[in-house]
Order: C-alpha cells, then structure tokens, then sequence
C-alpha cells in the first residue's frame, strides 16, 4: 500500500492550506443573511442543539447531503447543490450548515473557521441530515462534499449509519476521524493531478485511499484528473477568480468538470435507486 502523510488533529492536517498564499491577520466573521430564492431553509435538531440546512429538488426524490468547502455554505456550494437536484432523474440536495451561519470571504476566515470546526459534531450533523432526508420522503440517501465536505463524505461511509452512497471531491478524512478500510458504503472519489494539498488530496493521498478501500471491499472508483488540481469542480465566475486570486490555484478544463459530474451522476443513481 502506498504511503501518506497523516496528521494527529484536522488543525495539522490541514495546516497545508496556510501555505498557499499570504495573506493578511485580519479576521472578520461574515453571516450569511439570507438563502438562496430556491432553497427550501429548515431547521434540524440533533443531540441538544439545531442547525440550519437549506434544501432543494423533488420532493420524494433520493436525497443527498451536500457537504461545504471550508469556505462554509457559500454561493458554491448551493451551486454545487442545485447541479445535484437537476441531475438524471431529480435529486433532494440538502446542505447542512456545519459553521452555524458563518462564512469565510478569505483563505484567513476559511482558515480559522475551519481550524475550529468539531469534526465528530460535524459527522453529527451529516447523520441528522440523513435521517431527515429518510424521514421526509427520500427512501435512500447519498452523501457529497468537496475540500473538507469530501473528507467528512469518506467519513459518513464508516461513521453514519443509513448512508447508501458517497463521492468525495479532493478530500480524504484524517485517522483519528475514520478509517476509510472500515467504509459500509459505496465510494467514488475525484481528485486533481496537480493537487499539491499532500496527504489530504494529492495523488499519493489519492492512491493511499484507493488501496483503503480495496480493503473495505465495498464498491468503489477513485479517478485522477490530469492536468487539473484542488477545486476544480468550482467553475462559477466568482469561484474562479476566488481559486486564482486567494489561493494561486490555476484554471481547469471544462471537459474534467463535466467529466467528473457524468460520473457522479451515474453512481448515485445506481445506488440511489429504489
């Protein structure tokens, strides 16, 4: 099996992040005031708190629970969710809101919010997000995420029960969150050639997965795009510009993305069918 680099705690696992750009020390907390005119905003409970989570599609469609970049619930995730609900036949995309309304406008915010994120709460969330979907007219559910969601979607797989598929974008879970080999669920993952997030979203981390999940002997693909690195699937004006300015990452192809969403489309209707 082929080595990655893991860390004891997210904070270090994801310290890559800092280096990408500089950046300066300021640090404000934006809200995000309102949801999306197409999302449906409701309030789910769980152990003895609530979070908001935004959902969209058919009604009685299977679910899926979208999970964010460590941006938070930005303009691409819900992008990414309504992609979801017009996919093949109709999806339910449900995004729970994992930082409570905050949202990071620079690597700084997104940085900070993540490093102060309760991963085994968040794994929480994901499992209260699939219950709801199961109880309000989905029959199966799926889980997605990109960046830190992908790494949270791997860990849905072995940590939540009720989870009936996953793809994971440019994210693996770190060992003390989940152990891919344990994984119940089907997986695919995506990540990028040039990604040089290492031991999180590499191709060295890419393959490490892919030799995990052989172990677990569920179903599974993992694909390597070339040529295209972190992020990719974020092809929004204000994504791009986002990746190129904040982060110094270069701009992809096209062909990948689409590429990439034919794929997701044809594993989570096979799995998601009644």
């Amino acid at each position: 099996m082929l080595g990655i680099v893991r860390a004891s705690s997210s904070s270090r696992l994801f310290s890559t992040f800092r280096r990408v750009s500089p950046f300066s020390s300021r640090f404000s907390v934006r809200s995000m005031a309102h949801s999306t005119p197409s999302f449906n905003k409701i309030t789910i409970q769980r152990d003895n708190t609530t979070f908001d989570a935004y959902v969209v599609g058919k009604e009685d469609a299977p679910g899926i629970v979208v999970l964010q970049e460590w941006w938070g619930v930005d303009f691409e995730i819900k992008n990414h969710a309504v992609k979801i609900s017009q996919l093949g036949p109709g999806f339910k995309a449900l995004i729970p809101d994992l930082y409570r309304g905050k949202v990071g406008l620079d690597v700084a915010e997104a940085q900070h919010l993540m490093d102060g994120l309760d991963w085994q709460g968040a794994v929480k969330d994901i499992e209260a997000s699939v219950n709801w979907l199961k109880a309000n007219g989905s029959n199966k559910v799926g889980v997605t995420g990109y960046c830190m969601g992908g790494a949270l979607s791997i860990a849905s797989s072995v940590l939540v029960p009720g989870v009936d598929a996953v793809v994971a974008f440019y994210g693996v879970p770190s060992s003390d969150l989940a152990d891919p080999a344990k994984a119940k669920a089907p997986i695919q993952a995506h990540f990028g050639e040039l990604d040089n997030f290492v031991g999180f979203s590499d191709v060295t981390a890419a393959k490490a997965l892919e030799e995990k999940l052989k172990a677990s002997g569920v179903p599974h693909e993992v694909h390597i795009y070339p040529g295209n690195s972190h992020a990719f699937m974020n092809r929004s004006p204000e994504g791009v510009e986002r990746r190129k300015k904040s982060m110094g990452l270069p701009d992809q192809d096209e062909g990948a993305v689409q590429l990439a969403w034919s794929r997701f489309e044809s594993w989570m209707t096979r799995y998601l069918s009644s």
